[in-house]
């Protein structure tokens, strides 16, 4: 084996390997649980919610990119963000009507609650909790 070393892991009694991976899962989704909260940090500061909205009906990938602020070359990453956003429950994907091969996207209840208009927006709330000056002392 060139270079690469074999390692060996024997589980502790009593636990089986189901058990381990679930134990391995539970601590991978708490490493990479900020990714969640930069993402929808992202979808705020871009406007994904209130340009979804104002489109009036699904949206799709290529449509959301053209309406967005960025610079082109950050065009490539907004598919990853949506899917991130999808996962985490705060937009609904469903196909077009034309020939259904491009997905859209749709406000689902969360992602109402974070337009600016509405007045029960928790928007405000969101960004000042994920502010750095309230993050940065949890950095020890």
């Amino acid at each position: 084996m060139s270079g690469i070393r074999q390692l060996s892991f024997k589980l502790v009694p009593g636990e089986n390997a189901t058990e381990l991976l679930d134990a391995q899962a539970h601590i991978w989704n708490h490493i990479f649980n900020f990714v969640n909260s930069m993402s929808l940090k992202c979808a705020i500061e871009l406007g994904i919610p209130d340009i979804i909205h104002n489109h009036g009906k699904p949206m799709t990938l290529s449509v959301l990119i053209t309406a967005l602020p960025i610079h082109p070359t950050k065009s490539p990453h907004v598919n990853g963000l949506m899917r991130i956003l999808i996962h985490s429950g705060f937009f609904d994907p469903k196909n077009t009507s034309e020939n259904d091969q491009e997905e859209a996207y749709v406000l689902i209840e969360p992602s109402r609650l974070l337009l600016k208009d509405n007045p029960l927006s928790i928007t405000p709330f969101l960004l000042a909790m994920i502010d750095p000056m309230l993050t940065t002392p949890w950095i020890i």
